[in-house]
């Protein structure tokens, strides 16, 4: 037995297989679950890299920031599982004048185009999905730590720190529907998301020496354990909560 066995599982954001996502959806499948992919723009390749999974599981197309797709989501989710026990918002994106030091001169259109697909994409995803979780669930989103400022990271730094804000008060929303909102504030890894970003080794350099535990950019696995982790029952009275799987780098000064 898993401890996702009979789950009903969307995850987001599998582009490739160093993906977190791709990751979480293999460890779900693993652990029992029926997994729903999603994907944009290159609806092709997740579609390959779907096939690499324990099982190819349906991938459905969804650009988080068109009202259409998220209006007609439910009912195509619906054509392939009977409901949903759990949502992966895995999804991110910043435009490149938004990044690498250009903080003070980044367009509010920069800026709120990171904002919309960033942040408020995890209250439209799961508002959208809502009439398929009647048995209640678990919704994960991805996060970064935001206690601090980074290099180079500038406007995307500040819409993680909005997403940790949204879950909370998502939290509170979608609590009396026995839904239960948690993030994974992973430390850096070499993913295709992470290599867009200017001067992402910069950003990464440090972790290994200053993280208690290590830390490996090449290594997905330890997130994606904590996001199926807290997909299960075995967190059944957790909400609104940040899981740092960071090597324990958060936690310590210079």
């Amino acid at each position: 037995m898993g401890i996702l066995d009979g789950k009903r599982i969307l995850v987001t954001g599998v582009l490739t297989d160093s993906s977190i996502a791709f990751h979480v959806a293999r460890l779900a499948q693993e652990q029992g679950a029926t997994v729903v992919l999603t994907g944009y723009g290159r609806l092709g390749l997740v579609q390959r890299i779907a096939q690499r999974l324990p099982e190819t599981p349906p991938v459905l197309e969804l650009d988080v920031t068109d009202d259409a797709h998220l209006a007609s989501l439910a009912e195509r989710v619906g054509a392939h599982v009977d409901g949903l026990d759990g949502i992966v918002h895995s999804i991110g994106f910043t435009p490149q004048d938004a990044l690498g030091g250009n903080f003070l001169n980044t367009e509010w259109s920069d800026v709120a185009q990171a904002m919309h697909t960033s942040t408020f994409s995890l209250k439209s995803l799961t508002t959208a999905l809502l009439p398929l979780m009647d048995r209640g669930g678990s919704v994960v989103a991805l996060d970064f730590d935001n206690s601090v400022s980074y290099p180079i990271y500038d406007w995307m730094g500040v819409a993680k720190s909005a997403l940790t804000s949204t879950a909370r008060y998502l939290a509170r929303y979608v609590g009396d529907r026995n839904v239960r909102v948690n993030l994974v504030s992973a430390g850096p890894l070499s993913t295709m998301a992470a290599r867009s970003i200017p001067g992402f080794d910069e950003l990464a350099r440090h972790w290994p020496e200053r993280a208690p535990l290590g830390w490996d950019v090449k290594d997905p696995e330890p997130a994606a354990k904590a996001v199926v982790a807290l997909l299960s029952d075995w967190f059944p009275a957790t909400t609104g909560e940040v899981v740092h799987v960071d090597g324990g780098f958060h936690s310590t000064g210079a």
